[in-house]
């Protein structure tokens, strides 16, 4: 019994080091959430400077009317963002469900996040781009950088008709939802026109000038994604390590009362022994 006793103190202290990994983690994961949150406030303040912009460039030059040319050459594009890495729980799955609609029509998928990859090669899909999901806010603009060179790309060939972007976003109750939003074609309607006295003063066309803040916006939108989706994916591994941890102090509460009865039985065989031996003697 001595040897059984032994072995489950190792255990007893193999689960007390990872109850300390857990909650170390999850402290991590907290403080990610917090920086995520901070970065997307500044965000959507550049992202309505921009907007801004755009509405006083559209008080000069007329919208830009929808692309009516058939569509049917044309494919869809779709910008899934997935985690980089473990410990999330379904995260991954949530989002692929969401954008399995848009999939299923044969657009290309722009992939980011080492897990979302392994999923789309287990459905099989054919990823036309991918990017590792970050792993800090302050490198969202490196990504995104990367990300736009191969979406401008796809529509300076013109066989791009729509892009809409697919990602997890954090809501009041503590969780996390997982929202669809369209990039292209680009809704000027949500623009208010106007709202100076006088024409600003402009060194470009206004023309180049609005297609130039479109693609400014575009990038914000973009950025604010992938900051959002950083902030759920941690969301979700502090609800993983919620749960790790409750069942890590259930596992060590069964543990630690195994270890006491069998140190009762220990102590109760030691005495049943030197009894036996008094009354022999």
């Amino acid at each position: 019994m001595t040897g059984r006793l032994a072995e489950l103190e190792g255990r007893i202290g193999s689960v007390e080091k990872l109850g300390t990994v857990v909650g170390a983690m999850r402290g991590i994961a907290t403080a990610r959430v917090q920086e995520a949150r901070d970065h997307a406030a500044a965000i959507r303040a550049y992202a309505g400077t921009i907007g801004e912009a755009i509405a006083e460039a559209l008080a000069m030059f007329p919208v830009p009317e929808a692309d009516t040319a058939p569509t049917q050459d044309k494919r869809g594009a779709v910008i899934l963002i997935a985690a980089e890495q473990g410990f999330v729980g379904t995260y991954n799955e949530q989002v692929f469900a969401a954008a399995d609609p848009l999939l299923s029509g044969g657009n290309d998928l722009l992939l980011v996040g080492h897990r979302g990859a392994i999923l789309a090669a287990e459905a099989h899909r054919h990823v036309r781009w991918s990017g590792e999901m970050i792993v800090h806010p302050a490198q969202a603009v490196a990504l995104v950088t990367r990300m736009t060179d191969a979406l401008f790309a796809m529509l300076a060939e013109a066989s791009v008709a729509q892009v809409r972007v697919v990602h997890a976003a954090p809501v009041s109750a503590g969780g996390f939802e997982v929202v669809t939003k369209r990039l292209v074609p680009f809704d000027y309607a949500r623009f208010a026109h106007g709202g100076r006295s006088g024409e600003p003063r402009i060194t470009l066309p206004p023309d180049r000038l609005l297609a130039s803040l479109t693609e400014e916006y575009i990038v914000a939108e973009l950025i604010e994604a992938v900051v959002l989706a950083f902030a759920a994916e941690n969301i979700a591994r502090m609800r993983a390590m919620v749960a790790a941890h409750e069942n890590v102090a259930d596992k060590l509460d069964s543990l630690v009362a195994t270890s006491r009865r069998l140190r009762q039985d220990e102590i109760t065989e030691e005495i049943a022994e030197l009894a036996a031996g008094r009354a022999r003697t």
